[in-house]
């Protein structure tokens, strides 16, 4: 774990970590405290774009690493006390309670097959992080998806997303079975044709847009796009216009039987709900 390339490995385990707790409703203090860090660590960590490993298995490892960490972390609670940690980390705590975690790192990029399935499990895991509260007044009337790709994707098929259709029925999220390869044709090919622009953007999500008087408030998506240094783009019933360069918000204002759409952009689903929610912060205090 010693050198730059175990430097990478850690910063990225601990991004995610204070990602998931953060998720999971402990405070950037309390996270700080059970992890060793300080207030001012965690919010960088918190809000940075996720440190790529130039390893897809390296990435998958940590990742899913860091989600079962912060599973156990939150069941202990943040109020637990930490006597020490170690690396390979372990977590000790009153009453003779210890968790460890050890896992092997290779360096070796994934086969498609298991690629695919861990681009499935980290869509899986990224949409359990929706903050419900910020999406409930932006849930569009035919409902959300989430879908994402790897890098190399072309086709619709080769993009993963939820069968049907995400829905906030008595404030919970309901999800229809598991993501899937292939399952949105219609999110799969808005995503293929932005990251045919950028080529850095590998996940999407819809929102309803913010409306004034029952219209696009289109005052309100570019306040969104000059505050957060989003490039805003625009697509006509789910086509994208010609845009040259960054894209990471796409607006589609709807059509006469086509419900006006914002769509998000980032390079990876653990980023995208990052991005959401502070568009949706900015959308809140515009």
């Amino acid at each position: 774990m010693l050198g730059q390339i175990g430097s990478k490995w850690l910063d990225r385990l601990h991004q995610q970590l204070a990602k998931a707790l953060r998720a999971k409703g402990w405070s950037q203090m309390d996270i700080a405290k059970s992890t060793g860090s300080t207030q001012s660590t965690i919010s960088r960590q918190i809000m940075k774009p996720l440190l790529p490993l130039g390893a897809s298995a390296d990435e998958s490892t940590v990742d899913g690493w860091a989600e079962e960490m912060a599973q156990a972390l939150d069941q202990f609670g943040p109020g637990a006390s930490v006597q020490r940690q170690r690396l390979v980390f372990e977590f000790q705590f009153k009453g003779n309670q210890t968790v460890r975690f050890d896992k092997t790192l290779t360096g070796l990029n994934l086969d498609a097959d298991q690629a695919s399935g861990a681009l499935l499990r980290r869509l899986d895991w990224s949409t359990g992080r929706l903050d419900l509260r910020r999406l409930a007044t932006y849930m569009p009337a035919v409902g959300m998806n989430v879908a994402a790709c790897l890098p190399e994707a072309t086709k619709t098929d080769e993009v993963a997303a939820y069968p049907g259709r995400m829905t906030l029925v008595d404030n919970v999220l309901r999800r229809h079975e598991t993501p899937e390869m292939g399952a949105s044709h219609h999110l799969a090919s808005l995503l293929l044709q932005a990251k045919a622009v950028d080529g850095e953007k590998c996940a999407v999500l819809n929102l309803k847009p913010p409306t004034l008087n029952g219209l696009v408030d289109q005052g309100d998506i570019n306040y969104i796009s000059d505050e957060l240094d989003y490039k805003l783009g625009f697509a006509k019933k789910g086509t994208l216009e010609p845009h040259a360069g960054r894209l990471d918000i796409v607006l589609d204002e709807g059509a006469f039987g086509w419900e006006p759409s914002l769509y998000i952009l980032a390079p990876n689903p653990m980023d995208l709900v990052d991005r959401t929610h502070a568009i949706i912060d900015a959308m809140n205090t515009e």
